[in-house]
């Protein structure tokens, strides 16, 4: 009989908020795979939890994936966990779940935090759409070519962000995105948590010189009104090609773009007409 991976979510600051079924599941696994074995060993303790743990991070995930889905072959149960929030999500996991799932093995989540949705809840901004970017570059010219790409994108953009690079990366926002709505959530669900929120120029002339520290992840609002529709004109041809290869009729593919810029058909074919 084979085992089962199980992914499971762990708080991302505040000890208390983790589940029951993720306590009932790290006390009944065989091994957990975690990032930091110091680190999840004051979780593990907190919960009384004591079992073996195995190092699992960036530097050794193909190696250890290997290892790990050769115990799940074996019958073994195995929970993967993050220094905080969920696996997989900025954090190692794609590549052992992928293996898992390749070889045929059970993959189990236990959901719980994530700091990027915590950050986007709480920023005052819309949600219906979200789209997650992880980490922005810390090479200005990357940086920027990055922020270039997500420009147009019809949703709230959200990127984890260091100390360090803050400044910098809220004055590019400013520059490439044009002044949008935006919010700096720092140390979430922690003791100093703060959330601030303005356009990215008073946020941006904020923390110029601020020295911040913590974990910061940046809500940017999506482009709205003229301007969107403007800079967003040659993606959204763009986007109605790339439908009508995939299959769809030209009415179809118009219909669905349309929906995915926030527009009406009849505005949509206007701004195609005028590209």
């Amino acid at each position: 009989m084979t085992g089962t991976l199980y992914l499971v979510a762990t708080p991302i600051g505040n000890l208390a908020d983790i589940s029951l079924r993720a306590i009932e599941t790290l006390k009944a696994v065989d091994v957990i795979a975690c990032e930091d074995t110091r680190h999840s060993r004051k979780l593990l303790n907190h919960y009384g939890i004591s079992k073996k743990l195995i190092s699992y991070h960036k530097r050794n995930e193909r190696e250890r994936s290997a290892e790990l889905i050769e115990r799940i072959r074996a019958g073994e149960l195995v929970a993967v966990i993050s220094d905080a929030g969920t696996p997989g999500i900025n954090d190692p996991g794609y590549v052992l779940v992928s293996e898992a799932v390749a070889a045929g093995l059970p993959v189990v989540a236990v959901p719980g935090p994530a700091a990027f949705v915590t950050a986007a809840v709480v920023s005052g901004l819309p949600t219906a759409s979200i789209f997650f970017g992880g980490f922005l570059p810390s090479r200005k010219g990357e940086r920027r070519r990055r922020l270039e790409q997500v420009r147009g994108i019809p949703a709230t953009l959200v990127f984890y962000e260091s100390p360090h690079r803050l400044a910098a990366s809220l004055a590019d926002c400013l520059e490439i995105l044009g002044d949008r709505m935006a919010a700096v959530a720092r140390e979430l669900t922690k003791l100093h948590e703060e959330i601030s929120r303005g356009t990215l120029a008073e946020l941006s002339k904020r923390f110029a010189a601020a020295n911040v520290k913590g974990e910061l992840i940046l809500v940017i609002d999506r482009a709205s009104g003229e301007k969107m529709l403007v800079e967003s004109a040659e993606t959204l041809g763009e986007r109605v090609q790339q439908l009508e290869s995939g299959g769809m009729d030209r009415k179809a593919a118009l219909k669905a773009a349309a929906k995915e810029f926030g527009l009406s058909r009849s505005e949509a074919y206007r701004r195609l007409q005028n590209v």
